[in-house]
């Protein structure tokens, strides 16, 4: 392939690099795109694979961001079952596990995570399962039915909505969480202990504060040794310890790695043909102080992906987007817009039916975050409100934010 200012190469064909392709488009741009993804299918939806794949009576195919029309009315170049192995930044070029090179004016790394691994003795890596990729969702399909017992390690957002599907599909659930509760990272207390409360409900024994001393085979099945010396005898281990950035190409190259690629407000790297975006990369967000973020969140990875094609094509637009967060478990909704840990105080509002949401304000009494859970049509429009103002930087009276009687349309 010429090596050209017109080329554009983005690697990764996740929900990230998927969209910033479409985006290079939808902004004019009239050079060549190339896409390049290590899996062996189109881009797809990820979201629904620890929920709708689970749950349907036939697995469902990928939900396709790109379908195979959408890319040929695009002439965007899909490059599937591709490694890129090596960045040389001198000769603008990269270069894949196959040999080929493809040059190019400007780049793209949109490399997403890579599930972290269970370390433990006896841990066979043939038996464990961890959820990344729809072949993964199939797999992992196999083995939640009634006759089963999983045991689910991890009670991050991942482990949670899989311990809702099994559970709905009639299997047996044991969930061991290290941390002293569920949701550790990001997600209040409060709505944490909803969350358990429901998931035992449902049956799902919860082990929280433990860990994993070691695994031990038991025939067909399996066994885990707990720090508290209980044992936890099941017919597959789930893994969901959360996930790692896939730097390693951009740490090959030179560039530099901060909790990810670190990049700039505008998503660039110090190389100024090279952007990186999505849950791969850690930069800087204006609404918290400038402090070093990484969101592993789908609404991130599509705005993103968005904003990295404007920036490639010379915008200079910086990334000013609430955070946020949601996860569906059971006919629950969580929602979570903004980053509560740079909260130093929190208001409720009653939503009624014993639904709240929370106003987590800063210092100077600036709204920062907002959570809840409950059912969607109940929650929903009232943290998109939250948002709005989170976004405008708005300190809105604590006496107001309580009160129900009060819109919080009002308070923009």
């Amino acid at each position: 392939m010429r090596e050209s200012a017109e080329d554009i190469v983005i690697v990764g064909a996740g929900e990230t690099g998927a969209r910033a392709a479409a985006a290079l488009r939808e902004n004019g741009w009239a050079g060549t795109v190339t896409l390049v993804g290590h899996e062996p299918r189109a881009p797809y939806e990820r979201p629904p694979l620890s929920k709708a794949v689970m749950v349907a009576a036939e697995a469902p195919q990928p939900p396709y961001i790109l379908s195979a029309e959408r890319l040929r009315e695009n002439d965007i170049t899909l490059l599937t079952g591709c490694a890129v192995t090596r960045i040389d930044r001198a000769a603008h070029a990269v270069e894949l596990a196959d040999g080929r090179r493809l040059g190019y004016g400007r780049l793209l790394l949109a490399t997403g995570c890579s599930a972290r691994r269970l370390a433990v003795p006896g841990a066979d890596p043939g038996r464990l399962h961890y959820l990344r990729t729809y072949d993964d969702a199939l797999a992992l399909r196999e083995q939640l039915r009634p006759d089963r017992h999983v045991a689910i390690v991890g009670g991050g957002f991942i482990g949670l909505e899989l311990a809702a599907s099994a559970r709905s599909r009639g299997c047996g659930v044991t969930l061991i969480e290290a941390g002293p509760r569920l949701l550790m990272r990001g997600v209040p207390a409060d709505i944490a202990a909803a969350v358990a409360a429901r998931h035992q409900a449902a049956g799902v024994t919860l082990k929280p504060g433990v860990g994993i001393e070691r695994v031990e085979p038991a025939g067909t099945r399996q066994v885990l040794v707990l720090s508290d010396g209980s044992r936890v005898e099941c017919d597959g281990i789930v893994v969901g310890i959360g996930a790692a950035p896939n730097t390693e190409l951009a740490a090959h190259s030179g560039l530099a790695i901060d909790n990810g690629v670190a990049v700039d407000a505008r998503l660039a790297t110090a190389d100024p043909d090279i952007f990186a975006a999505g849950d791969c990369c850690s930069f800087p967000h204006p609404l918290y102080d400038g402090r070093r973020i990484r969101l592993e969140a789908w609404r991130n990875a599509q705005d993103q992906g968005a904003l990295a094609a404007r920036n490639l094509l010379g915008a200079g637009e910086d990334y000013t987007a609430v955070p946020w967060f949601w996860s569906d478990q059971y006919e629950l909704t969580l929602q979570i817009a903004g980053l509560p840990d740079a909260g130093v105080h929190t208001v409720a509002r009653p939503l009624g039916d014993g639904v709240q949401l929370n106003f987590h304000l800063a210092a100077d009494g600036r709204l920062v975050a907002a959570s809840s859970i409950g059912p969607n049509a109940k929650i929903a429009k009232e943290i998109r409100v939250a948002e709005m103002l989170i976004a405008r930087r708005a300190q809105p009276d604590a006496n107001a934010l309580a009160a129900p009687e009060v819109k919080l349309k009002s308070l923009l």
